[in-house]
Parts: C-alpha cells; sequence; structure tokens
C-alpha cells in the first residue's frame, strides 16, 4: 500500500533547485538523451508526476539547468571589470572569472559543454554560446587593435585556443570534499589559465 502522506512530503521537500541538482548529476552521468523520467524519478526519490509538479518535463530541465550555466557566463560581461578599462584588462577579468563560475558550477556548465543539437533546447544553447564566444573573440580583438595582445594570433583562434584551455577543466577537474582545499585549489587554478593564458598573448614591449 502506497503511502500517500510520505509521498506528498518527498514531493513537497524538493523545489526546482534541488531537483535540478539531481537532474544534472544524472544528465552528465547517462547523456540528455539516455535518461529517462523514470531515470530522474528514481534518482531523485520521488514519483514521475511529483517531477511534474514542478516542471513540464525532461526538456524544460535541460533548459533550466543550461540556462543557469549561461545567465552565469553572460553576467560576467556585465561585470564593471569587464565593462570598463584597457580592453586586455577587461579580456583578462572575463577569462578569470569565466574559469571561476566553471569551478564554481561545474555540474552545469559541463551539461551546457555537451549538449549536441539534438532538441530546440540545445540548439538555443549552442547559439548562446556562440554569442558568448563571439563578445568574448571581440574584446581580445579590440586589445590587439589597441597594442595591448601580438597581432600574429588570429583572435577567433585565440578565442577558441583559450576556452579550449578553460572548458578541458570539466574532463578531470573534480572538487575536493574539503571546501578550504577546494577554494584554494581553484584560485591556483585561475591563477595558471590567466597566467598561460596572456604570458603568451601580450604584446611584447620594445
Amino acid at each position: 500500500m502506497v503511502d500517500n502522506s510520505r509521498t506528498q512530503q518527498r514531493r513537497d521537500s524538493y523545489t526546482v533547485d534541488t531537483l535540478l541538482a539531481v537532474t544534472v548529476r544524472v544528465f552528465n552521468e547517462r547523456g540528455y538523451d539516455g535518461t529517462s523520467m523514470e531515470d530522474l524519478s528514481r534518482a531523485a526519490g520521488i514519483t514521475k508526476s511529483s517531477i511534474y509538479h514542478h516542471v513540464r518535463g525532461k526538456e524544460e530541465l535541460l533548459r533550466l539547468a543550461v540556462g543557469r550555466a549561461l545567465d552565469h557566463l553572460f553576467g560576467i560581461l556585465d561585470e564593471p571589470a569587464a565593462a570598463g578599462g584597457p580592453p586586455v584588462d577587461r579580456l583578462e577579468h572575463v577569462v578569470r572569472r569565466t574559469t571561476e563560475v566553471l569551478l564554481a558550477e561545474l555540474p552545469y556548465v559541463t551539461l551546457l559543454l555537451r549538449v549536441r543539437g539534438n532538441t530546440g533546447t540545445e540548439q538555443w544553447a549552442l547559439q548562446r554560446r556562440r554569442e558568448f564566444d563571439q563578445q568574448v573573440s571581440a574584446l581580445l580583438a579590440e586589445a590587439v587593435a589597441a597594442g595591448e595582445l601580438r597581432s600574429d594570433v588570429d583572435p577567433r583562434l585565440a578565442t577558441r585556443l583559450l576556452f579550449g584551455m578553460i572548458n578541458s577543466l570539466v574532463e578531470w577537474y573534480r572538487d575536493d570534499p574539503d571546501a578550504d582545499l577546494a577554494d584554494t585549489a581553484a584560485r591556483h587554478i585561475v591563477d595558471a589559465v590567466s597566467t598561460l593564458a596572456f604570458s603568451g598573448l601580450r604584446a611584447k614591449r620594445g
């Protein structure tokens, strides 16, 4: 006999945010296409109807998850340090903050980087990613034009190489259970990315 009161209690204890945390983990483990609502229900410990109480279905969960990652990334471009000052300093801020966001929102950014365009939501996410990359590429080109970065590397190629280095973190970085150690490791990674990128990109001063 099903204990309806317990089922109701489990459903009510879930919010969209807690449901998303479970969903993103399962999507990253099984792939979006390989995940069913039954898989999500089992992982969350609630019924499928309880999930539908919060969202319309699997694709809405995907949109909320990748949307969270995209909101954090685009938010970087609105920060004061990204909007004013010498282009090279703005670019370095964007690179550092992008790395920080990836580390802080690792499951969500991982999911964003794995979408393939098979659904409307995935196509939307890919387009938004391209828009972000284009804005960073434009900033890099501005720094080149100002003589702050070397001009012998195409800005679009440099942008791809930068994000290739940053995005590779999703393949190997794992949070340390100790929060202090995790914070220290994250700071070291952010510093290393910035140093490696800008020691090679900055224009040589004669």
